[in-house]
């Protein structure tokens, strides 16, 4: 479902490939590092290998979780393993600050208790070429996270140009012990684990929030809407919420406005049609279209409808209205009125709403649902 076969296989390829490199590079600087560290005694750069090493094993999550995202669905779990991936981007965020706890424990105890570190100019070209292959490493890695949309790589390859910073900061304090004889290697080894467990923590707080559920990105939506609105018969296009399991793996649904006078043969097709469409440019299975009939045989109701868009919207969090009808029978109207969670109270916000259609429209029987901006509102009318 979603990203087609092929495509997803390429995409694992990209992946495991990326992560192959960053571990066989990650353990070279660890092995450098480590050997470096304890020979010169220097608390920061020993750190430095440890936040490498961890590295290497995030790139071996990567690798895992990609392959597990790759299984094909079943009954237990009919979308699929995507999500696995978010799972496995967790693990690396976990790590990440398990390793900046570690880091700054040692640390302070080396700032209670410090060691004279000996530099040598071995030690020195070692920490300088680390600074350069983690920068590309980081720019390597990042990039094809980017492509792939793969939020493990991504913060992979940030970590890694963050790790250049670190290492950059490393070489920096050992310059000025060997050249003004202070050293600040156990300090500096502080700040470097602060600096890691606030990145960890971001990347949690990242994967978790796509985890609890986000609305889906911003353009994907509007693009969609776009081509469902491009079909002559569709007057508007609303309440489009993405379902993701997985980086590149949704399911959809939304609501379309059409006019009362159209067939039911007719719509049956539309929707396939639509279903399809999008399907093709945009990766997205359409599992729900909604239909909001709209009135066009009755001039009166036409107006009525531009009067009560006028009212709605002139209170401030009222955002938009969709989805209006109106029945003669019962002179009752129903609509769906989106209000912004900027409001301090959405469900005051819809009951003044309603307070005031109802004092303009006495006899009429308002049905009003309240809806959500869903990441966006209508850019495509």
């Amino acid at each position: 479902m979603g990203i087609r076969y092929e495509e997803a296989a390429d995409r694992q390829k990209k992946i495991v490939r990326a992560s192959i490199v960053g571990i066989a590079t990650n353990l070279a600087l660890v092995a450098f590092k480590a050997a470096v560290g304890l020979l010169s005694r220097s608390i920061a750069i020993v750190m430095d290998a440890v936040n490498n090493l961890s590295d290497a094993l995030s790139s071996v999550i990567t690798i895992v979780g990609a392959r597990f995202a790759m299984r094909e669905p079943d009954k237990k779990h009919p979308f699929g393993y995507g999500r696995i991936e978010y799972l496995s981007s967790l693990i690396i965020a976990i790590l990440v600050l398990y390793a900046g706890v570690t880091s700054l424990v040692e640390s302070i105890k080396k700032i209670i208790t410090p060691e004279t570190p000996d530099y040598t100019p071995v030690t020195l070209i070692i920490v300088a070429v680390a600074v350069v292959v983690k920068i590309v490493l980081g720019l390597y890695v990042r990039r094809t996270g980017r492509i792939v949309n793969s939020d493990s790589l991504v913060n992979s390859g940030k970590d890694a140009l963050m790790d250049a910073i670190l290492s950059a900061a490393t070489l920096a304090a050992a310059l000025v012990y060997v050249f003004a004889g202070v050293s600040l290697e156990a300090y500096l080894a502080a700040v470097i684990s602060v600096i890691i467990i606030k990145a960890g923590f971001e990347m949690f707080s990242e994967t978790v929030s796509k985890i609890l559920g986000e609305p889906g990105d911003v353009e994907l939506l509007i693009a969609i809407k776009r081509t469902i609105t491009e079909f002559p018969e569709v007057h508007g296009a609303y309440d489009l919420i993405l379902h993701n399991y997985g980086p590149d793996t949704y399911t959809g649904s939304v609501h379309i406005e059409l006019e009362d006078t159209c067939s039911i043969t007719r719509l049956d097709e539309l929707t396939r049609e639509i279903a399809g469409e999008v399907f093709r440019q945009h990766n997205v299975i359409m599992t729900a279209i909604g239909i909001y009939s709209v009135n066009t045989r009755d001039e009166d109701v036409i107006r009525m409808k531009e009067e009560i868009t006028a009212k709605v919207l002139s209170h401030e969090h009222a955002k938009q209205i969709h989805g209006f009808y109106y029945n003669a029978k019962d002179n009752a109207v129903w609509c769906d009125v989106v209000v912004s969670f900027d409001a301090k109270s959405r469900n005051a916000v819809l009951e003044e709403v309603l307070q005031d259609l109802r004092q303009s429209y006495p006899d009429t029987i308002f049905m009003l649902a309240m809806d959500m901006d869903y990441g966006e509102i209508c850019a495509v009318k």
